[in-house]
């Protein structure tokens, strides 16, 4: 069976950086069985570090009248979309890695049922808070509130999904990714 792969973890957590080092490692591994998602947003392609499509509100918006996206939501000021060819990817036996929000995930479930799989990157609080100071886009209450929801989802997803710790290296962190994925693969235990 193929799977979908839901991505998630709050600001800070290093998720978009875990995603572009799965992409390279998985290019370098030639026949892809796992293939990841672009999504659609409407932000500038060149903020952040995700690899997206720019649209902007009026073409996000034609495509949702379309029917062109199998998921789509708003936060934090923009609107993300997943294509519906991830149909297409599934249908051809490729598993689909998603880049998703946590706030979303009960969505995501419904659009997908049993081939979802929800993956959590957690961070310990003290070095996400290192690293959301570091970024310089929040004063340090926005910071304390991000923190605190995160908090808040964590424990309310403890138990849905995969635990995948990015407290130190990237590269381990990547490494331990493509290990959950192999491993969900192989023996396609469910969350």
């Amino acid at each position: 069976m193929a799977y979908v792969y839901y991505l998630m973890g709050p600001s800070g957590s290093g998720k978009d950086s875990i995603l572009s080092g799965l992409r390279a490692r998985l290019a370098q591994a030639g026949a892809q069985r796992v293939l990841i998602a672009h999504r659609y947003i409407t932000r500038h392609w060149q903020s952040g570090g995700e690899n997206h499509v720019e649209l902007s509100e009026r073409e996000f918006e034609q495509r949702v009248r379309s029917g062109l996206f199998k998921l789509h939501w708003q936060a934090n000021g923009c609107r993300y979309g997943v294509g519906v060819e991830v149909e297409g990817w599934l249908a051809a036996g490729h598993s689909v890695l998603i880049n998703g929000s946590r706030a979303h995930l009960a969505a995501a479930r419904e659009c997908f049922g049993t081939r979802l799989v929800g993956i959590l990157v957690c961070v310990d609080r003290e070095l996400m808070r290192q690293r959301l100071l570091q970024r310089g886009r929040e004063d340090a209450a926005e910071i304390e509130q991000r923190l605190q929801r995160n908090r808040q989802f964590a424990d309310h997803l403890a138990g849905q999904c995969l635990l995948l710790t990015n407290d130190g290296e990237l590269n381990d962190a990547v490494l331990r990714l493509e290990q959950l994925i192999e491993r969900h693969e192989r023996i396609g235990v469910d969350v």
